[in-house]
């Protein structure tokens, strides 16, 4: 069976600065019609970065869930951006205070296909050091730079703390690859 929905036409909800809202008419395979709401997004980067084999991590206010969370420093492509590379740089830059002498393109996702387009792209830093210049976070962004071992890792994992599918996945890769490799 064919499963593929076919776009009939959409209506903007919502405009905003990081997000926009559309509802869609599509059409199922059964012919039937059917809404989907879409929220559309410009990408966002992650930034996996180990030191002195520690995860480096921001802690900060997560209002949709109502709780702090640590994550690997992140942030959104802005309009009009092309390329992840430069954001990572930046976004490093911006959260952490530090930069990469190289950052390695992981591979990229799709956070909630089941009602977004965000695509993350991850990269790896294998070494990192402090900027000559910070840049200013965000005016609205309040942040804690953290180090965790393994071990806290995996107990920020089991209270909560560390819950994001970025994170959650860099957490992964750094065990599949990079504590593999330092053990072998």
């Amino acid at each position: 069976m064919e499963i593929k929905e076919k776009f009939l036409n959409k209506k903007r909800i919502y405009s905003g600065k990081i997000i926009n809202l559309d509802v869609e008419q599509v059409q199922l395979p059964n012919q039937r019609v059917a809404h989907r709401e879409v929220v559309h997004h410009h990408g966002a980067v992650g930034i996996l970065a180990i030191v002195q084999q520690r995860l480096l991590l921001v802690e900060q206010w997560r209002e949709p869930l109502r709780q702090r969370t640590l994550e690997i420093p992140a942030g959104k492509i802005d309009p009009g951006e092309t390329d992840p590379h430069a954001v990572a740089i930046r976004e490093l830059n911006e959260e952490t205070g530090l930069q990469a002498d190289k950052l390695i393109k992981w591979g990229g996702f799709f956070s909630t296909p089941g009602f977004s387009d965000e695509y993350l792209t991850l990269f790896y830093a294998p070494q990192v050091q402090a900027v000559s210049q910070k840049r200013p976070l965000d005016e609205d962004e309040f942040l804690n730079i953290k180090y965790l071992t393994w071990e806290q890792v995996q107990q920020q994992i089991k209270a909560g703390t560390i819950c994001d599918a970025k994170t959650l996945l860099a957490v992964q890769i750094w065990q599949n690859h990079l504590l593999q490799g330092s053990r072998s």
